[in-house]
């Protein structure tokens, strides 16, 4: 089960990079087309557009980037976060639906449960009393 941990964890990294990849190339090519429009108010209404889709791109990608970042580091609250994109995931058909299904699976099954609840809680070094 380590395995499918580190590959969620790619995945989701992967997919949080291209949701953000794409929100850019999104705003970046509706502000050349007002550019090249060579229009004042298309510009700044495409521009407007495109600035929308990158922040709701970046909204929606960097949960899974910072999930996948931190299932890698074994964290039960990272696995609840990505089980709950996993679910989300489920809507965005064919690619999504896949990752969802298998963060479902990966996720849900009782050896990884155990795997994460097995995880010590972090405890700070207590220094013995000076002498």
């Amino acid at each position: 089960m380590e395995k499918h941990i580190t590959i969620l964890g790619v995945l989701y990294i992967v997919f949080g990079a291209l949701g953000l990849l794409l929100g850019l190339g999104l705003l970046t090519l509706l502000s050349t087309i007002g550019i090249v429009s060579d229009d004042q108010q298309a510009f700044a209404i495409l521009t407007l557009i495109g600035s929308v889709i990158a922040i709701v791109m970046a909204v929606v990608s960097v949960p899974g980037i910072i999930g996948g970042i931190w299932l890698m580091k074994r964290k039960e609250w990272a696995r609840i976060l990505v089980l709950i994109l996993g679910f989300i995931n489920l809507l965005n058909i064919p690619f999504g639906t896949i990752l969802g299904g298998y963060t479902i699976w990966a996720l849900l099954n009782t050896e990884m449960v155990k795997l994460f609840a097995a995880q010590p809680a972090s405890v700070l070094p207590v220094s013995p009393p000076a002498v």
